[in-house]
């Protein structure tokens, strides 16, 4: 299964399962990344850190470490 982070530019995905623990995954959630919701890539830096994503209507920046543990399939 892929992850937030591998995903390209203007591609449209639904949150399988988030990974992570405690505080971290606490956090991922309270953005509103949550399972079944669906994200879309807006943007991914050069570097691949941030990834610029739109998740609920609201534009969210997240780093990779955080995008790597929310698994993905394509929407």
């Amino acid at each position: 299964m892929k992850t937030l982070k591998e995903i390209s530019c203007g591609q449209t995905v639904t949150v399988k399962k988030l990974n992570g623990e405690g505080p971290v995954r606490r956090r991922i959630m309270d953005m509103g990344i949550t399972k079944g919701v669906s994200v879309y890539v807006r943007k991914v830096a050069p570097l691949g850190d941030p990834v610029e994503v739109t998740v609920r209507g609201y534009e969210l920046s997240l780093r990779k470490a955080d995008a790597e543990m929310i698994e993905v399939e394509p929407a």
